[in-house]
């Protein structure tokens, strides 16, 4: 089991729900911070219409992109700014982060802060891997807001990437940037199919974490309902008892 084995040299984490979370999450609100940002209108398209046809064309693309493949939120823009004839005043770089923090302004998961502190004072390295249409330069900002001590190496966001987890392409660019073999890396996640599976896909020491928000929700609770794992893994409901492991 896990607690014969070596202690990782890296840990690699989801983003969402495992490090961060998304308080108050309003998709209509992160539009209505876009819309202040509109140059040009020819139309005049009034906010309500302008939040329906964004909503509506994603919708589209995600029932066409199936579970494996991500879009970037840049050429989401694009279409959708496009077809509405509407151009904005900052370039896309700021606007998904504009969109991003009207979306909601983010939060920590409970004791996620102190984990990273630990894993840093015990120098063991650390890396994100997450599922998510905005890119990793977008990401990387996000997380340095609300974790400014993470000494995070590298943030790999399938935007950039294509292939979502559980695929194989995150985890094996992730250990070569990492310049590790995967039996020197734990990964840990909120899903069992993306996260577990595909940590344990390359070799990574998988690590599942069944926190809950402080505003009492559990996204993945369901999602991970009857699936089985049938190999070796740690279930953790708390980042304390990652660090209690790790300090065994």
């Amino acid at each position: 089991g896990w607690d014969e084995m070596k202690k990782p040299e890296m840990i690699i984490f989801d983003y969402g729900h495992t490090l961060l979370y998304q308080p108050n999450h309003n998709t209509s609100n992160g539009n209505k911070a876009l819309y202040s940002y509109i140059k040009e209108n020819p139309r005049n398209i009034s906010f309500e219409e302008f939040d329906k046809t964004i909503i509506e064309i994603f919708a589209k693309i995600k029932a066409e992109r199936g579970p494996l493949l991500e879009i970037h939120e840049y050429a989401f823009l694009k279409l959708a700014l496009e077809y509405m004839n509407i151009s904005l005043s900052v370039p896309f770089e700021e606007a998904e982060q504009i969109i991003w923090n009207g979306i909601s302004e983010g939060g920590v998961m409970p004791y996620a802060a102190e984990m990273l502190d630990y894993i840093n004072f015990v120098g063991i390295r650390t890396a994100v891997i997450s599922n998510l249409c905005f890119s990793s330069n977008a990401l990387k900002a996000h997380i340095d807001k609300l974790l400014p001590n993470n000494k995070m190496e590298f943030i790999l966001a399938s935007s950039d990437y294509i292939f979502k987890k559980p695929d194989k392409v995150m985890f094996e660019i992730a250990l070569q940037k990492a310049g590790l073999t995967a039996d020197k890396v734990w990964y840990c996640g909120d899903s069992i199919e993306a996260d577990v599976y595909g940590a344990k896909g390359v070799g990574m020491f998988p690590v599942l974490y069944s926190g809950v928000t402080p505003d009492g929700t559990n996204p993945f609770g369901n999602q991970n309902e009857g699936i089985v794992i049938d190999f070796d893994y740690l279930h953790i409901h708390d980042w304390r008892e990652l660090i209690d492991v790790l300090e065994k």
